[in-house]
C-alpha cells in the first residue's frame, strides 16, 4: 500500500483488486477485480462483491453489502439505521450496546447520491 492508503490488517482483499489513493478500510471484505476510488470509507462487517465499481467520495457503512457486479456512483452514503440517535434513552452517549445494525443489501447500480439506498431487513 502507499502512504495515502489505510488498510486495516483485517481486510479481506479478493484477487486483483484495485486501489485509489485516500481510502480507510477496516474489517471488510473486498471481492476479485473490483475496483474502490478515491476517498472511500468501507467500514467493518461490510462486503463488497466481485467486479464492483465503488466510485469516490462512497462512505459504505457497517452492515451493507453490495452483490456481484454492482457499480456504486460517486458520492453514495449507506445508513444502517433507521432512526439515528446521539444518545440513549438516559441521556448519555450511545455505545454499540445501545442499537443494533440493520443490514442493507445492494442488488443493482446506484448511480448518484440522489439514490437513497436505505437499511431494509433481509
Amino acid at each position: 500500500m502507499n502512504d495515502y492508503t489505510c488498510i486495516a490488517p483485517d481486510v479481506k482483499l479478493g484477487k486483483d483488486v484495485r486501489l485509489s489513493k485516500f481510502i480507510n478500510l477496516y474489517g471488510c471484505e473486498i471481492g476479485d477485480e473490483t475496483k474502490i476510488g478515491a476517498f472511500v470509507e468501507i467500514q467493518k462487517n461490510a462486503a463488497i462483491g466481485k467486479r464492483c465499481k465503488i466510485s469516490s467520495h462512497t462512505f459504505i457503512c457497517e452492515g451493507v453489502t453490495i452483490e456481484d457486479n454492482v457499480f456504486i456512483g460517486h458520492g453514495v452514503t449507506f445508513i444502517n439505521d433507521r432512526y439515528p440517535r446521539a444518545t440513549n434513552a438516559n441521556g448519555a452517549l450511545q455505545t454499540e450496546q445501545d442499537w443494533g445494525v440493520e443490514r442493507t443489501l445492494s442488488e443493482k447500480a446506484l448511480p448518484s447520491a440522489r439514490e437513497r439506498p436505505f437499511c431494509r431487513k433481509l
